[in-house]
């Protein structure tokens, strides 16, 4: 369907542990750090989710440094397409974004008329941004087509709303895998690709997030066109986010250092990165 190179994992995991081992000086730490802050989709994906919750975390974002003068507010808030009125509503007059998952979060397995009606639900309800899944089983069963049609079909629906395409990185099982269905992704029209749904075996790994920041660089080598990433689950303390900027910069430059076209999908890492 798509030509894809074939990934080399030892050095996948080498360039990792080359990167890690920069230091970084204090003055570019902080710089890093307000960064990471203003790249955070804080996030609540819960059964138990409630108006209240929703309203609460939205208080949070808009307050989440009350006395700390120079700090940038979060990227976005993402909840359920249900609670996308709620969370609109709260934030209305802040410049955070409500982004609203969607295609049958977290394992894409409902029918797919079903999946996209509920992106446009999301949209009719205020959302700024969705993070749709991908049918990871269609992908195992080689159907790569309809993956890249379903996907084109979910862009056509969200128009100029950001669409943010979830791979499920843990159940691709191989690097060769991701790189593929970053690919499919990319060119099917999303704006980010994003790792994890944080309700799968694991989230976002440095080598995962790698090899899908490389096909952002092979891709915009190509056509020209800067598609965002978000490495989402799992990522909760000030280090690792940083250890990820640097990655980021490294491998495609300071153009992606914005929260316009880099995220974190996170629960608690701002507070880490408060402290």
């Amino acid at each position: 369907f798509i030509h894809t190179p074939v990934i080399d994992q030892v050095g996948i995991n080498d360039r990792v542990a080359r990167l890690n081992s920069r230091s970084i000086k204090k003055e570019s730490k902080m710089a890093a750090l307000k960064l990471a802050l203003s790249m955070i989709d804080l996030t609540t994906l819960e059964g138990m989710d409630t108006a209240g919750k929703v309203r609460q975390l939205c208080t949070k974002a808009k307050n989440l440094h009350s006395g700390i003068k120079d700090l940038p507010p979060v990227a976005a808030v993402c909840v359920y397409p249900n609670l996308v009125r709620v969370a609109k509503k709260e934030l209305a007059g802040s410049s955070i974004n409500v982004a609203s998952v969607a295609t049958g979060f977290p394992s894409g397995q409902t029918d797919y008329n079903t999946r996209l009606e509920e992106v446009q639900f999301a949209i009719q309800e205020g959302a700024d941004e969705v993070d749709m899944v991908i049918s990871r089983g269609k992908f195992l069963a080689g159907e790569y087509q309809t993956i890249f049609d379903e996907i084109a079909r979910t862009k056509e629906a969200c128009g100029n709303i950001h669409l943010k395409v979830i791979l499920e990185t843990s159940e691709l099982s191989t690097l060769d895998n991701i790189r593929r269905a970053s690919e499919i992704a990319m060119t099917a029209g999303a704006d980010f690709i994003k790792t994890s749904t944080g309700k799968a075996k694991y989230g976002a790994t440095q080598p995962i997030t790698l090899v899908m920041l490389e096909a952002i660089k092979d891709f915009f080598y190509k056509t020209n066109k800067k598609i965002g990433m978000k490495p989402a689950g799992g990522i909760s303390d000030s280090k690792t986010a940083i250890r990820y900027l640097v990655m980021v910069k490294e491998t495609l430059g300071k153009d992606w250092l914005t929260p316009d076209l880099f995220r974190f999908g996170a629960s608690s890492l701002a507070n880490d990165i408060l402290m």
